[in-house]
């Protein structure tokens, strides 16, 4: 070893190339390890199909693209809860329940006791998340499954929406909200549109199509949109550039290694719980104040399809992996589908075999990327 060797404290044979020091990761690696990859290519792979075989239907036009939109939304809102959730490394089997459940928290308060709507809201946003943090607090305390007390709650909550419903109204299906709700401020927020003088004025200027007295058939972006989309990039900035979301990862990937080092995962998963019920609130405000009723059946089946959208937007079922981006897009694939088959004229049941498909194609997928980039490094 030379003396300007030893003063620098190296010596003269080179790093191999294989050494872990120097190992570069390719671009193309890099892009697999993106959990969202799948999801985006698969949007881009329906926007291709519908293109081609729906394009003349009416599916891409200013009303098409509004409903299957709206259509994407309604499952992105809880989509983005469950993401965040199984990241952790949790389940919540009672979201669709608990969109009933909501659902009837506005619905009877407004009718029935004489409530402002903005109360009733509000009344269904507290229940609804106090729900939630009974769910995550028997889960951390007992450590049980948290998909075994989800779904002793998806069939609580279900009975009690319509058990309480009828003792109190004798009834399943609730209306008249919509007229209650007419000028007030926080049923604006939930079942209002945005943007509608930029709609008007695309009208006019024919850009869009219109009625035969000028109205545009599409008025606005309906707030179930507005939603999505801000929960989306919220989440999507919380999880990838707080401390709070690496405390989510943590808590998914290995939760007694990140108790070990301060991680508070009790705390977060409760939290967590909270939040799924919060987003399952807004979609059933957003479904209330749409249609104007509430009926003790809404939300059926929905928990599954947000889990799907989660995996087929990247996440694991093991926790610890996953992208809000890539549920929002794994919620867009289901409404492109799903109107699509409706604009294409084929039977509806096959939908069902298009979830049950894609859940298997997203999680094979997911398996094999893991294990290519797992190899790679």
């Amino acid at each position: 070893m030379s003396v300007k060797e030893a003063e620098s404290g190296t010596d003269s044979k080179p790093l191999a190339p294989g050494d872990e020091r120097v190992r570069k990761v390719s671009t193309l690696n890099r892009m697999l390890s993106r959990p969202e990859l799948g999801s985006v290519s698969g949007a881009i792979l329906v926007f291709a199909f519908f293109a081609l075989v729906a394009w003349d239907s009416g599916m891409f036009n200013a009303d098409g693209v509004v409903n299957w939109t709206v259509v994407s939304a309604q499952l992105g809102i809880i989509a983005v809860g469950a993401c965040l959730l199984m990241i952790a490394g949790e389940f919540d089997l009672s979201i669709g329940s608990m969109i009933g459940f909501a659902g009837m928290m506005i619905a009877i308060p407004a009718v029935y006791w004489g409530w402002p709507v903005w109360a009733a809201i509000l009344f269904a946003f507290v229940g609804a998340m106090a729900v939630g943090f009974i769910n995550g607090y028997i889960v951390v305390r007992t450590g049980l499954p948290s998909f075994i007390v989800s779904l002793a709650f998806l069939f609580i909550l279900r009975g009690l929406t319509i058990a309480l419903s009828i003792a109190l109204t004798n009834k399943t299906i609730i209306s008249g909200v919509g007229n209650l709700a007419e000028g007030d401020w926080l049923a604006a927020m939930f079942g209002g549109e945005i943007g509608t003088g930029l709609f008007n004025w695309l009208g006019s200027a024919g850009w869009i199509e219109t009625y035969s007295d000028g109205t545009p058939v599409v008025t606005g972006i309906p707030m179930v949109v507005v939603w999505w989309f801000l929960l989306t990039a919220v989440c999507s900035f919380v999880l990838l550039r707080t401390r709070f979301g690496n405390w989510i990862f943590a808590s998914g990937g290995d939760a007694n290694a990140a108790k070990n080092v301060g991680v508070p995962t009790d705390r977060v998963k409760i939290l967590l719980f909270m939040f799924t019920a919060f987003c399952a609130t807004v979609f059933a405000a957003c479904q209330v104040l749409e249609f104007g009723s509430a009926a003790a059946d809404r939300g059926l089946l929905k928990e599954f399809e947000a889990i799907i959208a989660a995996v087929i937007g990247g996440a694991l079922l093991t926790g610890g992996y996953g992208s809000v981006i890539g549920a929002f897009f794994g919620a867009l694939i289901f409404g492109v589908v799903q109107m699509g088959i409706f604009f294409t004229g084929v039977d509806s049941d096959w939908f069902r075999v298009f979830l049950g498909v894609m859940l298997l194609i997203a999680v094979l997928f997911n398996n094999f990327i893991r294990k290519k980039v797992t190899s790679a490094r």
